[in-house]
Formats: C-alpha cells, sequence, structure tokens
C-alpha cells in the first residue's frame, strides 16, 4: 500500500506543482488535504509514512474513530455536519470545512468556548445551485458574517465549496467563490477550501489554498 501511495502522491504533486505554475502561485500556498473516507487505520499510517500530514473526513463517526489514532497529525471535518454531534468535531478536528447556518455555528462557538479552544471554520457556499448541496447562498454570505461578529470561538478562516460534477463549470463556480470573499473586507486574506481529486488542478488555478483529494490518493473507494 506505501508504494502505492507513494506513486500516486508523487502524480498528484506534479499536478499540484503544474498548476502553480501556470498560474504564477507558490506550492507552499497550496494545503493538500488526504480524504481518507472509508479507509481503515492502516491506510493512513502508510499514508503518513510518504509524508501526507493533513487528512480530511466527511462523517463524524470516521473523525472520531481515526483522529485519536493519529494525534500528531492535522485532522479537517469536511462534511456536513449534525448540531448533536458539534462536540465531537470540536474534540477531535483542528478545522471545520462546513459551515452552514447560525444555528450550527451558535452550537460550535458554546462548545469551543467550553473547550478553551478557537475553531477554525470555513463557511460553505452553494456557489452551483445544485438543491442537493448544502451551504449558504452565495448572497447570503455577507449577513451571515456579521451574525458571527459576537462568536469569539470560532475563526472564519475562509470559504469553502463542492462544485458540479459538470467539468464545463467547476472553473466558473470557483470564480465565483473567488469573487465571493473579494466582496467582503472580513475574508480578506483568507482560504479557499475548493477541489477534489476530477478538479484540483482547476480550483488551483482560481486560488484554491486548500484541496480535498481522496481517489487521487488512494484510488476507488470500496
Amino acid at each position: 500500500m506505501t508504494h502505492q501511495i507513494t506513486d500516486q502522491l508523487r502524480r498528484v504533486r506534479e499536478s499540484i506543482s503544474s498548476a502553480c505554475q501556470r498560474s504564477g502561485r507558490n506550492e507552499e500556498e497550496v494545503t493538500l488535504i488526504a480524504v481518507t473516507k472509508t479507509w481503515p487505520p492502516e491506510v493512513i499510517q502508510a499514508a503518513s509514512e510518504v509524508g501526507l500530514t493533513d487528512f480530511g473526513e466527511n462523517k463524524v463517526q470516521e473523525l472520531t474513530s481515526k483522529a485519536p489514532l493519529f494525534p500528531k497529525k492535522t485532522w479537517h471535518m469536511i462534511g456536513h455536519l449534525q448540531r448533536n454531534k458539534a462536540r465531537q468535531v470540536v474534540t477531535h478536528a483542528h478545522t471545520f470545512h462546513a459551515l452552514d447556518s447560525l444555528r450550527l455555528a451558535r452550537a460550535l462557538n458554546r462548545l469551543s468556548a467550553e473547550a478553551e479552544r478557537v475553531l477554525p471554520c470555513f463557511l460553505q457556499v452553494n456557489v452551483s445551485g445544485e438543491a442537493s448541496k448544502f451551504g449558504l447562498d452565495p448572497e447570503e454570505v455577507g449577513l451571515f458574517l456579521t451574525e458571527m461578529d459576537p462568536f469569539s470561538s470560532i475563526q472564519i478562516v475562509g470559504l469553502m465549496t463542492l462544485a458540479s460534477p459538470d467539468l464545463h463549470k467547476v472553473r466558473g463556480e470557483f470564480q465565483l467563490l473567488r469573487r465571493i470573499r473579494s466582496q467582503h473586507k472580513q475574508l480578506s486574506g483568507t482560504g479557499l477550501s475548493m477541489g477534489m481529486s476530477g478538479d484540483f488542478e482547476i480550483a488551483i488555478e482560481e486560488g484554491a489554498t486548500h484541496i480535498r483529494v481522496g481517489s487521487a490518493l488512494f484510488g476507488p473507494r470500496h
């Protein structure tokens, strides 16, 4: 498994490098999050041995079972979160990538304060307009940021999105997320969590600071 991940990681890093060169960016600006959804701890161990440091989970139960086994790694919760599972994210995740409601923000802020920590969060924005996707409407971002002002135990570190599966549309959707960031002074200098295995090169060209890559590193999920 280590040999396989080494080869695939090399290809992914080469793609990251090429995308950065095309867009005049520094590779150090891009954080590669290895998405280990459904993969067992043995795969995470192998990935760690070849130099991967950031790992992402879509489901709380997988985050809570894996993160304690690898406490020196940086864990990202990248999937939709229900409020009744917010405590586990505060306990186990370094960063939360899918903040999409004020009620969830209120719960995370309270729990983070109890834990005496500040939780870095990306606001999830639905740039594709698909009803099946979670996230704020682009026009709601400004009001949401204002409503977040009292929450001192949450730090908004950028915007996140899931692009549509149509590769002809994703560049425009990534550009929209970048424009939304530029429209709000509170987001100046923050990140963009966007791009997955099928479109991360386009995402990097459009300014992604965090890419969430699973199958390109580990192969198809079982």
